[in-house]
């Protein structure tokens, strides 16, 4: 697949990049995509939640009422969980989420995203950003200028770059990563993908490993 760069200006450079068919056309598995995404979910929870368990309540450990005789059941603790503020029964402990997932799959996955927006043409390839100092104002501009300001976009570079990090922190919907860095998540989310020249060969190495 062969792309146009296109300047911060929006503009047509007249230079052309040619995109490996290994990653960007390939035969899109959905199966490996949801399994990425749903592992990218997972590890982003914290799993930290917890209730009090019989052991842990802090209750009065007076037995009740008698062993035999009452004609009711037999309790020895207020602490057990069909009383009121007894301990929670089978409550949540902190636990990871995150699963194992083979390397190949997440590539696949990777691949079969950018595929996808290969083929609904929502990839673009602009010039490699340098910006002075933070400046959101002129991030928004170079997004207006590629005319999609008002999408959720995906700047992905092949170094990081702490003033184009800055800029773009502060504006809705957008969000910039490292081209070693990119997820299935991240690119299905986006609307459009934006990616500098000179992290092409970095996506390509990423995603041709062994």
């Amino acid at each position: 697949m062969e792309l146009t760069v296109r300047d911060t200006k929006g503009k047509d450079t007249k230079k052309k990049v040619t995109l490996t068919d290994s990653i960007f056309e390939v035969e899109p598995s959905d199966h490996a995509i949801y399994l990425d995404v749903k592992q990218y979910l997972a590890s982003q929870r914290q799993g930290t939640h917890k209730t009090k368990e019989r052991w842990e309540v802090s209750y009065s450990t007076k037995k009740i009422v008698r062993q035999k005789g009452s004609g009711g059941a037999r309790h020895g603790s207020l602490k057990a969980g069909i009383f009121k503020q007894g301990g929670n029964i089978f409550g949540p402990r902190p636990r990871d989420y995150g699963f194992k997932l083979n390397k190949k799959v997440k590539q696949l996955a990777r691949k079969s995203a950018l595929t996808y927006k290969a083929k609904e043409g929502k990839i673009i390839v602009i010039e490699d950003l340098t910006f002075n100092s933070p400046k959101t104002k002129e991030y928004i501009q170079i997004l207006n200028n590629l005319s999609v300001s008002n999408e959720k976009t995906l700047l992905i570079l092949a170094e990081s770059n702490k003033n184009v990090y800055l800029s773009s922190r502060n504006f809705k919907g957008s969000k910039v990563v490292l081209a070693s860095d990119i997820n299935t998540y991240d690119i299905l989310n986006a609307k459009s993908i934006l990616i500098s020249e000179s992290s092409i060969k970095t996506i390509e190495t990423t995603l041709s490993e062994k």
